[in-house]
């Protein structure tokens, strides 16, 4: 598909009671200087006034805001949610925001300018500014570029061998992306088992497989770093049993694709050996890597006190 010039961008932010900031995110997609968007607020069941915000924007619009929710008001999870208000997109091309973080004006103008330079890409990531400032003025923002070389086109599977969560470079944020509707809809989405943390990464595995993927150096994002924000709370609960359950999904997944490329095997092997065979893992990795630090430490000592 090529895009036409000036196309429909569908964005959709998908909440759950975030009365605290939900009105920053939708004032941050109102003051694009793009202009040819729609918005989904898109309710995954929330109690609090954050669904007094979403109606708000929705009834004083003509009609470029929608308000939409799961049947019965429900929550159903974030990837649910995303999937929901992929469904009632009417544009060619969708880009997600949470509920707390925000965009700088010039995003999408930006990214969309990028699709019409390189009409065969299916994805944009970009850089992310992960937001500490927010809070705390003196507070320092660290931007992290996505792990790779910038300003180019990787064509499948190179993302998935460099990229996290199974290569070394830093994923990028979810709401950096750009992608075409027609891209999204042929992977199936987002998948709805993964609730909390990790249902960006399924849903990038199945883009890095298929897609080609744009990866600019530019940052018009802000990622709001928050100790009560979901992710945190799951990494200081639960990170080793929602990976686990990830690579597991994903061994699954590459069966289903008939996925045969000899290096992303290899990689999803080691990754699942610590779940699976922990004792193999310790004696192969894990120990040796401890005994050369504890080597390392030792040798520091023994420079120092002479």
């Amino acid at each position: 598909m090529i895009i036409e010039k000036a196309p429909l961008v569908s964005v959709i932010i998908a909440f759950l009671n975030e009365e605290r900031f939900l009105e920053e995110a939708i004032k941050s997609v109102l003051a694009q200087d793009y202009k040819h968007l729609e918005l989904l607020l898109v309710d995954d069941g929330s109690t609090d006034e954050s669904i007094g915000i979403a109606l708000k924007y929705a009834a004083s619009s003509d009609g470029e805001i929608i308000y939409c929710e799961h049947e019965g008001h429900i929550n159903k999870g974030l990837s649910a949610s995303r999937n929901l208000g992929i469904k009632h997109a009417k544009g060619a091309l969708i880009a997600f925001l949470d509920a707390d973080d925000v965009w700088l004006p010039n995003k999408l103008t930006n990214q969309v300018s990028i699709f019409e330079q390189n009409p065969e890409i299916d994805m944009i990531a970009e850089a992310t500014d992960y937001w500490y400032s927010w809070e705390n003025s003196a507070a320092k923002n660290v931007i992290i570029p996505v792990g790779v070389t910038p300003d180019r086109v990787y064509d499948p599977p190179q993302l998935m061998v460099q990229l996290y969560p199974l290569g070394n470079g830093d994923a990028p944020c979810t709401c950096g992306l750009l992608i075409k509707k027609e891209s999204i809809t042929d992977v199936g989405g987002f998948e709805e088992s993964f609730k909390t943390m990790y249902e960006d990464q399924a849903f990038l595995t199945k883009i890095y497989l298929e897609k080609k993927v744009y990866i600019s150096s530019t940052c018009n994002n802000r990622y709001r770093q928050r100790s009560d924000s979901m992710l945190h709370t799951v990494q200081m609960t639960a990170y080793h049993k929602i990976r686990k359950y990830f690579l597991l999904w994903l061994e699954t997944y590459f069966s289903k694709k008939q996925v045969n490329n000899t290096l992303l095997k290899k990689m999803l092997k080691k990754a699942l050996l610590p779940y699976k065979h922990p004792v193999i893992n310790f004696f192969r990795y894990t120990g040796p890597a401890k005994t050369l630090k504890l080597l390392k430490k030792i040798i520091h000592s023994i420079k120092g006190n002479r």
